[in-house]
């Protein structure tokens, strides 16, 4: 009798942990997939909105920075929330958030309440990714984490792919406000879901108080540069104003060195700073991630301008397909290149094929038609995958186990802060560079086919730079054979560096840690 009431409440336990599993698999995965979606789709939308809104598309590029902004200053900050609160609790509170910010950019009907929504919409995104991940790490163990691991990284991936199609798509259909109204829907449908079938977590050894101060810090780094880099052209670089931004941002920063210096739970963690492996690693994926989002915001641009290709949004969504296409392929094979030639030849590779492709695009003249792009446009694809995912692999391997979630944290946070860096300055030069050649007496066409030969240039430039990052990169980690974890980190990797499970972790960072100590 007693063995058969001690069998059913195992029996018992082990089915609701089953439920909780799927529970936390489902709500994860939808909504990671959505949030990636709605990132990656937002800048096809920018010409259907300024026209809407009557807002010109250097403003909209707030939609993008402003986005991305945010989300620097918080995806570490949620993740801690949610650690110390309840990651269950805080990951609703983002769903919550997510729907409040589409239901206001779609009412909106000036550019101004897009770009607030989309500021907030940061904040949410990174939230729904951040405890996300913890949350559905605490619902599985061994085997069974690893694979939710690969089909959270695998979602994210799908969701980063399609979303300029299925954006476009619905913007010359519904609108461009039928995104944003899909997106409600689907993000208010995960709520029921975490509440009825995911369980609450935490982490009882995490320290209670929260770096405030430092998420708002970051903040006031990156939005004075951005104005700065945005409207320095027009201002003039010597401005007033200019220099006022720049002073901002470097009095912001010291303030955030001294605070994280003080703190119990810094939002980084500076001592990892003196690891050369993961500082290389990082800026790499500043370089990779900001560059492939400028390029896509200026292609949005040009592709549906009618002086240039004319497309319509879903024509639009539609050309950059064969880009999402080639990241999605080249994913499961990025692991076997590593292990076959090496990290640092496959990060320096992945940056070289990038360079090329822009050294291509700065040939660009108004005559060029829509095929003379897509091999070039695939190529950065390619290379951005190929450095991509190495770096994200690398900037957790090379530090102790118990790192690896501030190094995954710093890794996430530059994909956010080159993201809205890079958009802001191709933006900028896209914007500038027009209205020089306009006023200079080009014709419509003439003037923005030179825009964006100048910021294929600018973003050859990083990639130039990244080249030579590579040789810091990867010199002394030991390669490990590629298992599942690695191909769903490699395939989730332009949107987001996951965190090792506890059975992947324990084994590959004690290696990797020696080489983040070692000189590069």
């Amino acid at each position: 009798m007693g063995d058969t009431g001690i069998d059913s409440d195992t029996g018992a336990a082990a089915a609701t942990a089953k439920r909780f599993a799927l529970g936390a698999l489902i709500a994860t995965c939808v909504s990671a997939l959505v949030v990636n979606a709605n990132t990656s789709a937002v800048a096809i939308l920018i010409p259907a909105i300024s026209a809407d809104t009557g807002t010109s598309t250097d403003t909209l590029q707030w939609a993008v920075t402003g986005y991305n902004l945010v989300g620097a200053a918080v995806i570490v900050t949620s993740g801690a929330l949610g650690d110390v609160f309840g990651r269950r609790k805080i990951f609703l509170g983002g769903l919550l958030l997510f729907i409040a910010s589409c239901v206001l950019i779609a009412l909106s009907q000036e550019g101004i309440g897009v770009i607030l929504g989309r500021c907030i919409q940061g904040a949410s995104g990174a939230t729904i990714l951040a405890c996300g991940m913890s949350l559905l790490s605490a619902a599985n163990t061994g085997k069974a984490q690893l694979r939710a691991v690969t089909l959270w990284g695998a979602a994210s991936a799908v969701g980063a792919a399609a979303g300029p199609l299925v954006g476009g798509l619905l913007a010359s259909t519904l609108g461009w406000q039928g995104l944003f109204w899909i997106d409600a829907a689907i993000a208010a449908a995960c709520i029921p879901v975490a509440l009825i079938a995911v369980a609450e977590s935490n982490d009882p050894t995490r320290p209670k108080s929260i770096d405030w101060w430092g998420t708002v810090l970051i903040a006031a780094i990156l939005a004075p540069l951005i104005f700065a880099l945005t409207n320095g052209s027009a201002w003039g670089w010597a401005s007033l104003p200019t220099l006022g931004c720049f002073a901002i941002t470097i009095g912001a920063a010291i303030a955030f060195v001294l605070v994280e210096q003080r703190v119990k739970a810094p939002l980084l963690d500076l001592a990892l700073l003196r690891n050369k492996i993961l500082v290389g690693a990082t800026l790499s994926i500043l370089l990779g991630s900001g560059t492939v989002n400028a390029i896509m915001f200026v292609v949005s641009l040009y592709f549906q301008d009618p002086a240039a290709l004319g497309m319509d949004a879903f024509q639009a969504g539609l050309a950059t397909l064969p880009v999402a296409a080639a990241a999605v392929v080249l994913s499961p094979l990025i692991t076997p290149i590593v292990s076959r030639i090496g990290a640092r030849t496959t990060i320096a590779l992945g940056f070289v094929i990038m360079t090329l492709a822009f050294v291509a695009l700065a040939f660009v003249q108004a005559s060029w038609s829509y095929a003379l792009f897509v091999l070039p446009l695939i190529a950065v694809a390619v290379g951005m995958s190929l450095q991509n995912g190495p770096c994200s692999s690398i900037s957790t391997s090379c530090v102790e186990p118990r790192e690896v979630g501030a190094a995954s944290g710093i890794s996430n946070m530059a994909r956010y802060v080159g993201s809205a860096v890079m958009t802001a300055i191709v933006a900028s030069v896209y914007g500038s560079v027009t209205a020089n050649r306009l006023a200079g007496g080009a014709d419509q066409g003439e003037a923005l086919a030179a825009a964006f030969s100048w910021s294929s240039i600018a973003m050859g430039i990083w990639c130039v730079l990244g080249i030579a990052l590579a040789l810091l990169v990867a010199r002394h980690v030991t390669p490990r054979k590629p298992g599942e974890f690695e191909y769903a980190a490699a395939a989730a990797s332009t949107s987001h560096t996951l965190t090792p499970p506890e059975d992947v972790r324990g084994g590959a960072a004690a290696g990797g840690a020696a080489a983040g100590a070692a000189p590069a």
